[in-house]
């Protein structure tokens, strides 16, 4: 069978990507859930997509390669191309040009119109053996409506299609495009918005650019499809604990967050197994499938709001309890230290700040995962008077992390609780 560039299910070279080109930490020694023959096949996909955006390292371990890209010299995310090598049958390329062919002078025709035009034209160009039948044609006029490619009206009990022409001003998209691609979710759309413009916007440039979100589209789109109908969605997925391994959870989407910090997408979705609000990384996701349509959907809506007013970050907490964890931290400030209290304000977030005294101020939490906040808290290191949480583990290792950051500096290691 000739080799091919197209994919069919993008999830199969989805793990190869990540584990091989992106994270770079993989050679070909450690492949081991198929043949070789497979992973060779894979390698020479991927490389005819970003071959001008990889690089290499040789160690005793054998060669390691890895994604590599300049953003003074690739402006656009290479990842994106992987995606727009979806496979196509030859009957899906003779239907595109016929369906379009044939609807091209503006009419409107019903199914049965449609299809007999169709097979006259493949009779005539092609022959009796290549005849698609009539749900063949149904299934891609439905395809077409629904990508907005053609519009569908009913009159009486017929639908009738013809073709979306509404005019297309590619000039005044061109710069929201560009820069869509590059940092909206689902930017694979505004870069396919591009691959139709005779020019593209090379000039933007990011300082920090996640590319690493084009690989989670797929599912990204699935979620976003329930959460539009309003259903449930059943997630197939790994766990950082497991990560060969496939768990499902039937759930209801609420929310996507979106770190700032390394770009990570995190789905925030109504657990009907743990029977609360738990998060879940796209990039762990493999799968999304609608499921039943959620008759309480504003009931559920309202519990993630309320959930989403207590977390910090991306973590819900273990187990099924929503118990609370309320941290207090005093901290010394100076009278011309102004800058410190307007960052506490901007930082805060939901938290509460009140001035005990002249010089010490007051900073107040009720989270799911207090642990989550060390780093931040860390980042007031030395004007911290006091620190308490009703979840003792993250004094502990606050105090844990002092005393080893004494020891590396040379001290020794002194009890600072």
């Amino acid at each position: 069978m000739a080799y091919s560039e197209l994919i069919k299910n993008f999830e199969k070279i989805r793990s190869y990507m990540r584990d091989f080109y992106v994270y770079g930490f993989r050679s070909r020694g450690d492949f081991e859930q198929k043949s070789a023959r497979s992973y060779d096949n894979e390698r020479r996909r991927i490389e005819s997509w970003l071959g001008d955006s990889m690089s290499f390292r040789q160690d005793a371990s054998g060669k390691r390669v890895f994604i590599s890209v300049d953003q003074r010299e690739v402006p656009h995310n290479p990842l994106y191309r992987a995606l727009k090598a979806k496979s196509f049958t030859d009957m899906d390329l003779t239907l595109h040009f016929y369906i379009l062919d044939v609807l091209a002078d503006g009419e409107k025709l019903p199914l049965r119109g449609i299809v007999n035009r169709v097979l006259a034209s493949c009779q005539e160009i092609a022959g009796e053996e290549f005849l698609p039948d009539d749900s063949t044609i149904r299934n891609k006029l439905k395809e077409y409506a629904s990508l907005g490619i053609l519009k569908a009206e009913k009159r009486g009990k017929e639908l009738l299609y013809y073709r979306n022409d509404a005019p297309w001003d590619r000039e005044g998209w061109r710069d929201a495009a560009a820069f869509a691609s590059e940092v909206m979710p689902l930017g694979l759309i505004a870069s396919q918005l591009l691959d139709k413009m005779p020019e593209s916007a090379d000039y933007f440039g990011f300082k920090h650019h996640y590319l690493l979100n084009a690989m989670d589209s797929e599912v990204l789109e699935g979620i976003l499809l329930c959460r539009k109908e309003k259903k449930n969605a059943l997630l197939t997925f790994s766990t950082r604990k497991d990560k060969a391994g496939m768990h499902q959870a039937l759930v209801y989407p609420l929310k996507i967050y979106i770190s700032a910090q390394n770009g990570r997408e995190n789905l925030l979705a109504y657990s009907f197994c743990e029977k609360r609000p738990c998060m879940y990384r796209l990039d762990r996701i493999h799968s999304v499938r609608a499921a039943d349509a959620q008759p309480d959907s504003e009931k559920l809506d309202y519990a993630g709001e309320r959930f989403s007013e207590h977390l910090w970050g991306t973590s819900a907490g273990s187990g099924r309890g929503r118990r609370l964890q309320k941290l207090t931290m005093n901290i010394h400030i100076e009278k011309e230290e102004y800058f410190v209290i307007d960052r506490l304000k901007r930082e805060k977030r939901q938290g509460a700040l009140v001035r005990i005294d002249e010089n010490t101020w007051q900073f107040t939490i009720d989270v799911y995962d207090a642990k989550e906040m060390l780093p931040w808290i860390r980042t007031f290191t030395g004007r911290i008077e006091s620190l308490v949480c009703t979840e003792p583990e993250v004094t502990k290792q606050f105090y844990r992390d002092l005393q080893e950051m004494d020891l590396l500096y040379g001290g020794e290691g002194s009890d600072f609780s």
